[in-house]
Formats: C-alpha cells, structure tokens, sequence
C-alpha cells in the first residue's frame, strides 16, 4: 500500500491511492488512538459521523480487535424531521452499518424530535460535559463543513455545544450527490450538530475525505485562509489532526503545489 503524509500547519494529510487503502490505514489510526485513550482511563468517549464518504473506514474499523465494550459511542449530527425511522437518518445509518455489529459501552443517538429539537440539544450538551469527547470521527462536506456547520452558521468559538442548524444549498445537494436522497427537495432544511468548538475540544480529530466531489474541499484546506468561511481550515488549528485522502480528493492539487509539504 502506497502511502505519503503531509503537512499542512498542525494537520498532517496521508494520502492514499484509494478510498479502500484510504479506509484501511484510516481506521488503523483510529483503532491506534483509541487503545491510546484506553491506556490511561476506562472509557473512551468517541464521536462518528455518518457518511457514505465514512463507509470504508467504519467497516474496516468494526473489524478490529478493540475492547469495545470500553468505548462510549456518540453520533455527530442529525436531520430534523425526516422521521425516527427514515433509512436515511445519520443515527440509523450508524446503528444499521456499525453500532449493531459491536457491543459498546453506551451508544448515545442524536434522536429526530422535530419540535424538541432544542431540548435534545440540551440534553446532548449535557452528555457531552459529563463524558468529553476524547477523538472525533468525522468527514469533510463539499462546501467544507465539519459536521452540519456549514459556512453561514459556522463558529470556530460557539458558545454551544450542539445547535440546531439551516442547511445551505451545498451542503442539501450533496446529500442528493450522495445517493441519500433522490431530490434536493427531499433533503431536510434543518438539522442538529455538534458545533465547530465542541469537535475542537476533542483530544483528537480524524478526517477520512474520499472522492473527486471533495476535491475542492480539499484545495481550500490547503490554500484558503483560516476561517469560517472554509470551516475544514479549523483542523489546521488543532494538534495532531489527521486527514486522510485519496488521489481523487487530491486532484484539484497539483503535485507542484505540494512538494514542500511533503515529509515522509
């Protein structure tokens, strides 16, 4: 398996040939990371995001040997109204492909309340405060989003936890891009999320970004200036950080651009 990492301010990028290479060394990461918390302390607390861009690197991952039953699961964002049993709902995507074929410690949903969306903020902020997070699993959007924080509604400092989100035109569209949904009129125009701060905080923060629609994503990680209106450049900020990437999600780069980047 041909891999080269990079270095992008704290953030270091290994990229891969493919998005199955990509999901391979990208749970190997995670499941590195995850006996490291173990090492020092009973539990870990870890966040997962749900994305077709996450399928490769969560089936690999559920087929470690880890002591899952040390491992407190949480899931990162939400739709509001679609309904608690839509197979496109992010909880049951992860509880379908990944928390059923392991037994956790504690498995904490994101439920869809509709109207009791800003108590199931509330009740999830709470959760957070009592077990914070140790590593967050998470994608990178096509409008650069961590989690649902899209550009408008984006805080590198929010003061919240979780909030209650309107999801721009990029950010629906993927989900039909995605295969998700069949029409953008489909998608839900609001959701739950952990905020920027709140994936901040985490001791660690691992990215797996596939595919040729996150090419630009990728391009503006590298090149665009540290702000919300790129929200992917906040892992740069952050100590450790990992992103992993595959040739296709590199494409927007020339090699040119990179030399000086590379470090092993």
């Amino acid at each position: 398996m041909n891999m080269h990492k990079l270095k992008k301010d704290l953030t270091t990028i290994c990229v891969l040939e493919n998005r199955d290479d990509l999901g391979k060394e990208c749970a190997n990461d995670i499941a590195s990371r995850i006996l490291t918390i173990l090492s020092t302390k009973d539990i870990a607390n870890v966040v997962f995001a749900s994305a077709p861009s996450q399928k490769e690197t969560l089936n690999y991952l559920v087929e470690k040997d880890l002591p899952w039953d040390r491992i407190r699961a949480f899931h990162m964002d939400e739709y509001i109204g679609l309904g608690s049993e839509h197979p496109s709902g992010f909880g049951n995507i992860l509880k379908r492909d990944f928390f059923s074929k392991r037994l956790f410690h504690e498995v904490y949903y994101l439920k869809d309340q509709g109207s009791a969306a800003d108590e199931i903020c509330q009740e999830y902020s709470r959760l957070l405060k009592e077990y914070p997070i140790d590593i967050v699993v998470l994608g990178i959007g096509e409008n650069g989003h961590l989690a649902f924080n899209d550009p408008p509604v984006a805080d590198f400092n929010d003061p919240q936890i979780v909030k209650v989100v309107e999801l721009d035109l990029v950010c629906r569209q993927q989900q039909v891009n995605d295969g998700c949904f069949a029409t953008l009129d489909e998608v839900p125009t609001h959701a739950v999320t952990i905020t920027m701060s709140a994936i901040g905080a985490a001791k660690h923060q691992i990215a797996a970004v596939p595919g040729k629609t996150k090419a630009k994503a990728m391009r503006d990680f590298f090149f665009a200036e540290i702000s919300e209106a790129s929200p992917a450049t906040m892992m740069r900020t952050l100590e450790g950080s990992a992103i992993y990437v595959d040739n296709d999600s590199m494409s927007a780069i020339d090699k040119d651009e990179l030399e000086e980047l590379i470090y092993e």
